[in-house]
């Protein structure tokens, strides 16, 4: 099985991207060891704030909020998905399932000895870290969900269905336009070769055009049922849950309201639209979320 490593020098001089690099060996079984990267930012005995990157981004997309809030006094870590950012790359599409990505994250929380985190996740973000919140709740403190669900399968809506498409057959799947026009704001022409600097030709994007097919979109899907048994766990979450989605992201909208029927944790606290962000609200209204997590701690 090929892996590569994306060279270090495609992540020199990122605008607004100081943060040190850190690694760990998540053992991937049939693939053997993979190296995954991960920032890790603040004080080390402080409450720790998790956030969880999409497809198909990297811990760059948090590069604007890592900062303010380490500041207050959090331990932030941000990881890079395998097959993202500066972890490495299988080039085999089939590798990669829902279930692995699942283990993987798991695994990755177990070896840096995470408990009572704060969970900020967005896009497959969230479908990977709600999944995990689900089936070990205790695990967590609070959770704030963006633009992100945890389906059960079901009819998919049309723009869904022909991401779905593009990601598995366009013959050029350049990330740092699917960015740009997944935000409100212009990004600059650096911050979009960030957002590519991962990937440096088609084969090292195996996992970003892999992770559209692995939503469930019939409840027959092994992910649906795993989903399924994850949302036992979210139905009986009462600590913190908020919900922040953008108004500018036809994909997700109306999962807020889901949440907010299903999981107790939900009631009482300051779910919002947030205005002027599209899907990746990140790059849209970062001092938002920064703010929102202070007031969670």
């Amino acid at each position: 099985m090929t892996i590569l490593r994306t060279p270090e020098d495609r992540f020199a001089g990122l605008p607004d991207y100081p943060f040190a690099p850190h690694y760990i060996d998540i053992d991937a079984g049939p693939l053997g060891m993979v190296r995954q990267h991960y920032v890790d930012e603040g004080p080390r005995d402080g409450p720790v704030v998790l956030m969880m990157h999409g497809e198909p981004s990297w811990s760059y997309l948090y590069r604007h909020m890592i900062g303010p809030v380490a500041a207050a006094g959090f331990r932030v870590v941000v990881p890079d998905l395998i097959g993202f950012g500066k972890s490495d790359k299988p080039v085999d599409r089939d590798v990669f399932s829902y279930a692995r990505h699942v283990a993987w994250l798991t695994q990755f929380l177990d070896r840096l000895e995470l408990r009572n985190i704060g969970l900020f996740c967005q896009d497959w973000g969230g479908l990977l870290s709600l999944r995990v919140v689900g089936l070990d709740p205790d695990r967590f403190r609070w959770v704030i969900a963006s633009n992100t669900f945890l389906p059960l399968g079901g009819t998919p809506a049309p723009a869904f269905l022909a991401w779905r498409e593009f990601a598995a057959t366009s013959d050029s799947f350049a990330i740092g336009p699917i960015l740009q026009r997944a935000t409100v704001r212009t990004l600059s022409d650096a911050e979009v070769a960030a957002y590519d600097a991962p990937f440096p030709d088609e084969s090292y994007k195996a996992a970003a055009r892999a992770f559209p097919l692995l939503v469930p979109i019939s409840r027959d899907d092994p992910g649906a049922i795993d989903n399924a048994a994850a949302w036992a766990g979210l139905e009986r979450f009462e600590r913190p849950f908020l919900t922040l989605f953008g108004d500018s992201d036809p994909i997700t909208a109306g999962g807020d309201a889901y949440f907010q029927a299903k999981v107790p944790g939900t009631r009482g606290q300051p779910h919002a639209i947030v205005e002027r962000a599209a899907h990746f609200c990140q790059e849209d209204r970062p001092d938002v979320f920064v703010e929102a997590i202070k007031a969670l701690g």
